[in-house]
């Protein structure tokens, strides 16, 4: 017996091999912390670059639709950064290379830093009092005469805080505030070169070519995100009305078919109530009398509905003239599914007994349906069609096919449908009182089951929960062409004694 790794022969060996790769323990701890580190700072780029271009709300902190809470932190943070460095510098470069008095370098400093954690959540109010604040420095500054203070307006602590607050200013305020903050900038640099000292060096271009494009970059970042977020408001309202368009018009279609059903039964009536009289001999006065009510009153529901019928044709679309199809159809349904490529078997009960004439069209148009689906997204693909009545009142309709025999079929081929398959489905199951269960199979296939009352008090549904669509319409196309194929070729068919 030679066992390998796995086996029981040689016990030894194999512990030997597994603790000759096994990692020792602390260089596994660091490589989980390393792991975690990664990962964690992955997540906070993710969520810092959403951020950037998510428009703020006015008011509220920077970063703060974040939905990390280190990233809603972050401006703050960097505020608080900024200011414990700029701060001491300040002064520092004030007092020792301009010469300027220590309590007004650091007022200065005060006025020209700290509003910079105001500019989280308020940066138009914090440029106001940083402007003022780096213009009186300048006229402190022509006032002093250090030895080393050879740059003017501004001193280097000043240029920086003051790009640091363009940053906070691009991410929020309108471009209409930003071109008025760099043209305020570029105004008054220009004026305090008028009034610089001579063999001072100007830095006023400097900070307006830099305060401009830190500007425009971070303008751009914010209508980047202003334009992604109405996009995907669009794209949502967009989807409503599709599908709220989609199910309206289904709606009216099966309201079309409707009218046939209602309209043959309102027929009957009249025609029953205006024979009434004829038909029976010796009735009496009054029931001659009650007769042609109810003829009037069904004469009248006709042009009723045939008014409604008219509104609901708006659309100039005619009526068709043929007869509604029902259950005694669906072989012919089959057949010419079967002359378009897919190989389909049909288990057609042989009786189904009386079914009501909106649940035969209904059970009609869900196969038909279901098999459009699968000649447009599943061609080739083996199809089971199942119709059948239980004892307890209900009639189940069952399309099941398995995945598409063609290699990148269907919607993988880019194939997009209208939105009107489930759709339909749906409304029609909703419209006599039954139920629909619809979704993939695990072999790529898909399957569409109904039940659908045959009376009007039938047993309880033992899956009341079963009408819902838990997978995306593979294929929304209303009804395919019931003839596509030109060569008939005969369904499976099979009927089942009941």
């Amino acid at each position: 017996m030679t066992s390998g790794p796995t086996g029981a022969a040689y016990p030894g060996r194999v512990m030997a091999t597994e603790q000759r790769h096994e990692p020792p323990l602390h260089r596994f701890g660091r490589f989980s912390r390393l792991s975690w580190f990664s990962a964690r700072s992955r997540e906070l780029f993710q969520g810092l670059g959403a951020a950037l271009t998510t428009p703020t709300t006015p008011g509220a902190p920077l970063l703060s639709e974040a939905s990390s809470r280190w990233v809603r932190l972050l401006p703050y943070v960097v505020a608080v950064a900024f200011v414990s460095s700029l701060l001491p510098s300040t002064v520092t470069v004030l007092v020792n290379d301009y010469d300027v008095n220590g309590a007004l370098a650091g007022a200065v400093a005060i006025a020209q830093t700290a509003p910079l954690l105001l500019a989280v959540s308020r940066p138009l109010q914090a440029w106001w009092v940083i402007f003022t604040a780096d213009v009186l420095g300048a006229l402190v500054l022509l006032g002093s005469d250090g030895p080393h203070g050879d740059l003017w307006p501004w001193t280097p602590p000043a240029v920086v805080g003051y790009c640091a607050l363009m940053l906070a200013l691009g991410l929020r305020e309108s471009r209409r505030a930003l071109f008025g903050v760099w043209l305020a900038t570029g105004v008054a640099g220009y004026v305090l070169e008028a009034f610089r000292p001579a063999g001072d060096t100007s830095v006023h271009t400097l900070l307006l070519v830099l305060s401009g494009v830190l500007l425009l970059l971070t303008s751009a970042v914010r209508a980047r995100g202003d334009a992604q977020r109405r996009l995907v408001e669009q794209e949502t309202i967009s989807e409503a009305e599709r599908s709220r368009r989609t199910l309206l018009e289904e709606r009216a279609r099966i309201a079309r078919e409707l009218h046939d059903v209602v309209a043959h039964h309102m027929s009957v009536i009249t025609v029953q109530a205006d024979s009434a009289p004829y038909r029976i001999p010796d009735l009496p006065e009054a029931a001659r009398e009650e007769f042609t009510s109810i003829a009037a009153s069904a004469r009248e529901s006709l042009a009723e509905m045939r008014r409604l019928l008219s509104v609901l044709r708006s659309d100039g679309s005619e009526g068709e003239r043929a007869p509604q199809p029902g259950l005694d159809r669906v072989q012919q349904l089959v057949e010419a599914t079967v002359r378009a490529g897919v190989p389909a078997e049909l288990s057609l009960a042989a009786d189904l007994g009386d079914v009501p004439q909106a649940v035969d069209l209904s059970a009609y148009r869900i196969v038909q349906e279901a098999l459009a689906n699968i000649v447009r997204h599943a061609p080739g693909a083996t199809t089971r069609v199942s119709v059948r009545a239980s004892d307890d009142g209900w009639l189940t309709v069952l399309v099941v096919n398995g995945p598409g025999a063609e290699a990148g079929s269907g919607v993988e081929r880019g194939a997009d449908g209208t939105g009107h398959g489930l759709v339909g489905m749906r409304e029609r199951v909703r419209l006599t009182g039954g139920s629909l269960d619809t979704g993939p199979l695990p072999d790529g296939g898909f399957r569409v089951a109904a039940r659908l009352p045959l009376t009007a008090d039938p047993a309880p549904d033992p899956n009341p929960d079963a009408n819902r669509d838990p997978s995306p319409d593979p294929n929304p196309d209303p009804s395919p062409d019931p003839n596509p194929g030109p060569a008939p070729a005969p369904a499976t068919t099979t009927k089942d004694p009941e």
